[in-house]
C-alpha cells in the first residue's frame, strides 16, 4: 500500500502522481516524434554496423594518409580469388582464416596496418585478431573495397 500525505499528493517511490501524469500524457502527445528518433538512431547504427563495425574503421582517405605519411602496410583479408579479380595497389594478401599463423605480417609490430575486405566485415574481425596478436596499430578500412572504388582510389589486379 501507498501512503498517502494530504499535503503532498499521492507517491509512488518517490515521484508525484502530477509528474507521473505529466510525463504519461507527453508520451502520448509526441509517440510519433519518439518512434521517428528511435527509427533515425536505429538506421544511423545500422549503417556503422554493416560499414564495418561501431568505430574502429578509417575512411579511405584517411587510409591514404596513413599508407603516405605513416608507411602503413595493407593487409587484405579476402580470399585468393578475390584479391586476384582487385585489390588496393600495393597490398598483401593475407585470407582471415590463415591470419592467426602470422605467417607474412611484418615483423614490426609498432608499423601501421590497414585492413581491407571487399565490404568491412571480415577487415574489422581481422583488426581483433591482429591486436591480440600484438598489432596495436591495425585498422579496418570502413566500407572495404567498394568505399576504396568509390572515392576513385586505384586498385590493381594479381
Amino acid at each position: 500500500r501507498f501512503y498517502n500525505p494530504p499535503s503532498r499528493g499521492f507517491l509512488i517511490t518517490g515521484i508525484r502522481e502530477s509528474t507521473c501524469m505529466n510525463i504519461s500524457s507527453f508520451i502520448a502527445d509526441n509517440w510519433y516524434w519518439i518512434v521517428a528518433a528511435a527509427a533515425s538512431g536505429g538506421m544511423l547504427l545500422w549503417q556503422q554496423v554493416k560499414s564495418g563495425g561501431v568505430g574502429g574503421g578509417v575512411t579511405p582517405a584517411q587510409a591514404v594518409q596513413l599508407i603516405n605519411k605513416q608507411k602503413a602496410q595493407v593487409i587484405d583479408v579476402c580470399e585468393p580469388a578475390e584479391f586476384a579479380a582487385a585489390h588496393v595497389t600495393g597490398a598483401k594478401n593475407i585470407p582471415l582464416g590463415q591470419l592467426g599463423e602470422g605467417k607474412g605480417l611484418p615483423s614490426n609490430k609498432a608499423i601501421p596496418l590497414v585492413v581491407v575486405c571487399a565490404a568491412g566485415s571480415r577487415s574489422a574481425r581481422a583488426v581483433a585478431q591482429l591486436k591480440k596478436l600484438g598489432y596495436e596499430n591495425a585498422q579496418s578500412l570502413s566500407g572495404g573495397l567498394k568505399a576504396w572504388r568509390e572515392a576513385n582510389l586505384p586498385t590493381e589486379k594479381a
